[in-house]
């Protein structure tokens, strides 16, 4: 069965990424929440998405231009016109301890051109240890920074990561990838560019197969119909009603 994930929380609900939008996700019966993972400036491990703070007013400020305590003190819902509250920066470590008893985690790690590699790997090396034993494929990690996957499997080998493909990388991409890297747990894919040659490839390579990010009801039938293991959604109660749903999704070619 595909396993539905709110994409940042229920970010249509709540600002994304906050308690507000885990929580609001959590009202659903969704299998699982996605989140990405930045580093403040003094190195502690928070959950933001974007590259700026545009969203908080500060177009040419980014998060590790701010200490952690910085961060809490800003309302990160303010964006956010329905928010109730102000809501400061989550921590990573908050995260992991609130929600990794109550679904499935899938924990993106954002690795910016502009910082050095040590701050890579102090992303990596934190992260795999406040997720500490994960059981089965309970809690994965992924990145778009194939380097930063390698060098998770050397400091935790086995544990699941995924790799997230962009957009224009191409399925010659997917087979070199994993005749090269079988340590990878699988592949997260855009929607547009999933098709049954790349789920045949995954297969065969008993790889798993996430996509990102499927809103609308033919993204949604897409996934389903192609028997997708995650499916990623910023409307995840629309992609639980198609995938619970009797009637089963029409053919797309």
């Amino acid at each position: 069965m595909t396993l539905i994930f709110a994409h940042r929380g229920a970010n249509k609900e709540a600002a994304e990424n906050t308690r507000s939008a885990f929580d609001k996700a959590l009202a659903y019966t969704i299998d699982g929440i996605e989140t990405d993972v930045q580093l403040s400036r003094d190195e502690v491990a928070v959950l933001w998405h974007d590259r700026f703070l545009g969203k908080l007013d500060l177009p040419d400020k980014r998060i590790d231009d701010f200490d952690h305590g910085q961060l809490l003190a800003m309302n990160f819902a303010a964006h956010f016109p329905a928010a109730a509250k102000p809501e400061g920066i989550m921590s990573l470590k908050d995260f992991v301890d609130t929600y990794r008893k109550r679904c499935r985690l899938l924990i993106e790690i954002k690795n910016r051109e502009w910082e050095r590699r040590s701050r890579h790997e102090i992303k990596v090396r934190q992260t795999l240890e406040m997720v500490g034993a994960a059981s089965g494929d309970t809690i994965m990690v992924s990145s778009f920074n194939l380097d930063s996957l390698i060098y998770a499997n050397q400091y935790r080998p086995g544990f699941p990561l995924v790799y997230n493909f962009e957009p224009e990388q191409t399925f010659a991409d997917a087979q070199r990838v994993l005749a090269e890297h079988d340590f990878l747990h699988g592949l997260c894919l855009p929607i547009a560019t999933l098709d049954e040659v790349m789920v045949d490839l995954l297969r065969d390579h008993r790889k798993s197969i996430a996509v990102y990010t499927c809103n609308s009801d033919a993204e949604i039938g897409k996934a389903l119909e192609l028997g997708v293991d995650i499916l990623i959604s910023d409307v995840p109660e629309k992609a639980l009603a198609m995938r619970d749903c009797s009637t089963q999704p029409k053919k797309f070619t």
